[in-house]
């Protein structure tokens, strides 16, 4: 696995992720992926030769981008038809027009856009399923995901505070030993 390409078509061939692009897809909210640690996670349990399988704990992070309504109501009504949907999964939704606040940013102006202030260039990507086929957003690339490499993206280089904290809280290496970590 190298590319974007690559990354398409090992997610496809996932069921439980391409499930889970498909109950997202359901909900017919314009421009609304998963991203974040289930793609991330899906990658490097392949990487590992672990079988690909959700992390215990982890939530599945469901962005959109909708300026025209930033009221967490609106996460929260997306997250209880999920819910009401499929209450066996750990759903977590977030407007994207609306994070920057919470991340001391200025405002995002697309999803693209707002994946890249994440706080890892491997944690930077997301997945939807459109016309039936994966598609994948990933605005730093692929190669750190890929390369097993975590580094701070771009928008963190002066948080790290909050990058180590994350990298100490998810115990990682402990479950993929062959990330390298990079501390800018």
């Amino acid at each position: 696995m190298r590319t974007c390409q690559d990354i398409t078509a090992f997610l496809q061939r996932q069921r439980t992720v391409t499930a889970l692009l498909h109950h997202v897809a359901a909900l017919d909210v314009e421009d609304c992926w998963i991203g974040a640690g289930l793609i991330r996670n899906a990658v490097w349990d392949h990487l590992h030769a672990m079988p690909v399988e959700p992390v215990p704990g982890s939530d599945v992070d469901v962005i959109y981008h909708n300026p025209a309504d930033i009221s967490p109501d609106q996460d929260l009504a997306i997250e209880k038809r999920l819910f009401e949907a499929h209450p066996a999964i750990p759903w977590s939704v977030h407007n994207q027009a609306r994070m920057h606040e919470a991340n001391g940013d200025a405002p995002y102006r697309n999803i693209a856009e707002a994946i890249s202030c994440w706080p890892e260039t491997a944690t930077a990507i997301a997945a939807r399923i459109v016309a039936g086929k994966v598609e994948i957003i990933a605005p730093h690339g692929v190669d750190d995901l890929v390369g097993m490499v975590v580094r701070p993206g771009p928008g963190f280089a002066h948080k790290l505070t909050i990058y180590r904290n994350r990298i100490a809280t998810k115990k990682w290496a402990q479950r993929w030993p062959g990330l390298q970590f990079i501390d800018v």
